[in-house]
């Protein structure tokens, strides 16, 4: 964590990449065990957790500024998806379309906030250079 306090809107991307990394993992652990009887999929939500942190402030910057002084705190919650209605007959309840489709989905996210850091540090970079 960059610990100035200009980075505040990095740190968050920075914490959504590692999350978004995370659940990748998760993902493709679940569909290595497509077949594994009495496997349960795993899965995490990180985006309840954010959204709670920003909620309750109206101006963005003050939010983003809340929610990096609390950055150690964001944890994604890790759970096991226990719902009984999608078990198959060997009690294993991945479904590979789904888990594929929420790779997919996850991949673009990554890809996105690794840009969105990306383009974050080019303005700094601009500013930066344009003192000269």
């Amino acid at each position: 964590m960059i610990t100035s306090g200009i980075y505040n809107y990095v740190n968050i991307l920075d914490k959504a990449a590692d999350v978004a990394n995370l659940r990748n993992e998760l993902l493709t652990n679940n569909i290595a065990n497509v077949s594994t009887p009495n496997y349960k999929r795993k899965d995490l939500d990180f985006e309840s957790v954010l959204q709670g942190e920003l909620a309750g402030e109206k101006n963005l910057s003050k939010a983003v500024k809340k929610a990096n002084q609390n950055l150690e705190t964001l944890d994604a919650q890790v759970y096991t998806d226990n719902a009984s209605l999608s078990y198959r007959l060997d009690g294993n309840n991945v479904d590979i379309n789904t888990e594929e489709a929420r790779l997919a989905e996850n991949q673009i996210k990554y890809q996105a906030l690794v840009d969105l850091m990306n383009q974050e540090f080019a303005r700094y970079n601009t500013v930066l250079s344009s003192g000269n």
